[in-house]
């Protein structure tokens, strides 16, 4: 059985809590944050204010990071110093040095870490990744991804829209894209790239060249209440595939259609897509890497050192 403790019970401990708490063979046992009232709701774990204490204190096989995006790094390295595997809510950091720092201290301390890159356990993401792999539709031609929201004024002290903590859009929604682009795609040059920057608002309009194709993609937080969107377009020869007002679909030649996202009931066949929780199944990956002393081949370092650099040039 293996013991988990999560540290940040925040808006994204949401999503990692349950997924723990559904595994057989895994038990949440320790909870960390600065705010007491943050933990009440989970009774049955033990509670933390104080992260060192709970290190001093637990026996973990695996720590949980849902911290804000500049503690990433330091807690990770803290934790595997310790001999704790460590999973982490993207981005590894805001800095590029500490991509090579937290896998050195990972290898030497023989442990495993990996970034919660969710977008690489998504069905709909993992099904364009697979189409363009077997290039069932032929090869890509281009791609649209858009990552559309208001501006976060709900974060924790403000963390959110304090650029040196956060890195604002780039780091915290446009990640997402473009780590999938470099882990579906390879690593592209930047295009084209245009950003209007306000004190509440933040958006970025950025063109990928892969050289056969290119990827516009777009993310914002806007000074407004627009509604959280995240969608994508490929056109590849011989179809168009989206992820497009809750549907997922691939539009053929001949005006065929196929509907992904609407799955008959008892159906188990390849092509509907299965009903599934991707930030669940980041954490039983990771998991059972741990359980199983495999490596952690699905994100990599060079892919992630590449992100990085790219966010930074923005």
């Amino acid at each position: 059985m293996l013991r988990i403790g999560l540290v940040g019970v925040g808006g994204i401990s949401g999503a990692h809590i349950p997924a723990w708490e559904e595994m057989a063979d895994a038990e949440l046992v320790a909870l960390c944050d600065i705010r007491p009232e943050r933990m009440e709701k989970y009774p049955d774990k033990r509670h933390y204010t104080d992260f060192d204490e709970m290190l001093e204190n637990e026996e973990l096989d695996i720590l949980d990071i849902c911290l804000p995006t500049y503690l990433h790094a330091d807690f990770a390295v803290k934790a595997m110093e310790k001999g704790i595997n460590v999973i982490t809510e993207k981005p590894i950091s805001l800095k590029n040095e500490d991509v090579e720092r937290v896998y050195s201290t990972a290898e030497k301390n023989n442990v495993k870490f990996m970034v919660a890159q969710v977008l690489r356990f998504w069905p709909e993401y993992e099904l364009l990744k697979e189409i363009y792999d077997s290039k069932r539709y032929g090869k890509l031609l281009s791609g649209t991804m858009t990552r559309l929201g208001g501006y976060p004024k709900w974060s924790w002290d403000g963390w959110m829209m304090d650029e040196k903590r956060s890195g604002l859009v780039p780091f915290d929604l446009h990640i997402h894209d473009l780590d999938f682009m470099v882990y579906a795609f390879g690593m592209p040059k930047v295009a084209h790239q245009y950003r209007s920057k306000l004190p509440k608002q933040d958006f970025v309009s950025i063109t990928y060249d892969f050289g056969e194709f290119s990827i516009n993609s777009e993310a914002s937080w806007y000074a407004t209440c627009y509604p959280f969107t995240a969608e994508f377009r490929f056109q590849f020869e011989d179809a168009v595939v989206s992820n497009e007002n809750g549907k997922m679909m691939i539009y053929l030649k001949d005006d065929v259609k196929i509907d992904l996202s609407q799955q008959a009931e008892g159906d188990t066949g390849s092509i509907n897509l299965p009903k599934s929780d991707a930030y669940a199944n980041e954490i039983i990956y990771f998991a059972d890497c741990v359980k199983n002393n495999k490596p952690v081949e699905k994100v990599k370092p060079e892919e992630l050192d590449c992100v990085l650099k790219i966010l930074n040039s923005l």
